[in-house]
């Protein structure tokens, strides 16, 4: 495995396996050599790409917006066995691959790696990226993107002839979840469960976290500007809880009851 990639498993069921993907070389020189053969990273505008709020049709799967704001952008992706992402970079985002349940592997310029229930994946901003479903049941992740542009996007290679190509432009309706007005965040919308009802979402203070613990509780994702400007996130285990920052404020991750 390639020194761009630090994996720390933790030995207790507690916690969760941090990746860290970071930005080499190899990766700025293929961004650099797709972008002089044309391909751009473009700009989300969230008053005129209304779109992203609905049910955004892969051919790998789907992915749907479960939270955002002026700064954070939260998507729930549902990779179909034996399907894969492309392998493609956000130039200009952190990104953050929580995986809810599934098994799958990630797949680097360098080199690949496995991930499971309770893996959160940090990849830098212009690393290069794909994640395939190996298993035999749906792969679900929760990609958490910093700072908030959907259309930050660079495609290497595909399976499906989108190498090159933007993010798609079109969506289809989502029925009975839909995005609503988070509360207490400026500007911040939330859906509270997946169409499923897998999973579910909520804005919980650290407080709230520290003393009720939920059995369901998967991941935690703090909310706020220090993550935004630093472009690092301290994202939580569902039984993490001596971690967690009592004045901050969090989206929580959650499983069905």
């Amino acid at each position: 495995m390639s020194s761009s990639v630090t994996i720390v498993r933790q030995p207790s069921a507690e916690t969760i396996d941090r990746i860290a993907i970071r930005t080499s070389e190899k990766d700025v020189r293929e961004l650099e050599r797709l972008l002089r053969r044309g391909s751009r990273a473009q700009q989300e505008n969230p008053e005129h790409h209304e779109h992203l709020n609905e049910h955004i049709d892969k051919p790998w799967g789907c992915e749907y917006r479960v939270f955002a704001d002026d700064f954070h952008d939260v998507w729930e992706l549902r990779i179909e066995p034996g399907h894969a992402t492309s392998v493609h970079a956000h130039p200009r985002k952190v990104t953050y691959l929580l995986c809810l349940g599934g098994t799958g592997e990630i797949s680097t310029l360098d080199g690949a790696f496995e991930v499971g229930p309770g893996t959160a994946v940090r990849i830098g901003a212009g690393a290069f990226h794909g994640t395939t479903n190996t298993g035999s049941a749906q792969l679900a992740l929760v990609e958490v993107e910093l700072p908030r542009n959907k259309f930050d996007l660079v495609r290497l290679t595909d399976s499906y002839d989108r190498a090159t190509t933007a993010y798609e432009p079109t969506a289809s309706h989502l029925d009975g979840s839909p995005l609503r007005r988070a509360p207490h965040i400026p500007h911040a919308v939330i859906r509270r469960a997946s169409p499923d009802r897998r999973f579910s979402y909520e804005i919980r203070t650290g407080m709230d976290l520290y003393y009720r613990r939920l059995p369901t509780e998967l991941f935690h994702v703090p909310i706020g500007m220090s993550g935004v400007v630093h472009g690092s996130v301290d994202v939580l285990g569902g039984a993490s809880r001596d971690e967690v920052a009592t004045d901050r404020s969090y989206l929580s991750i959650s499983g069905a009851q």
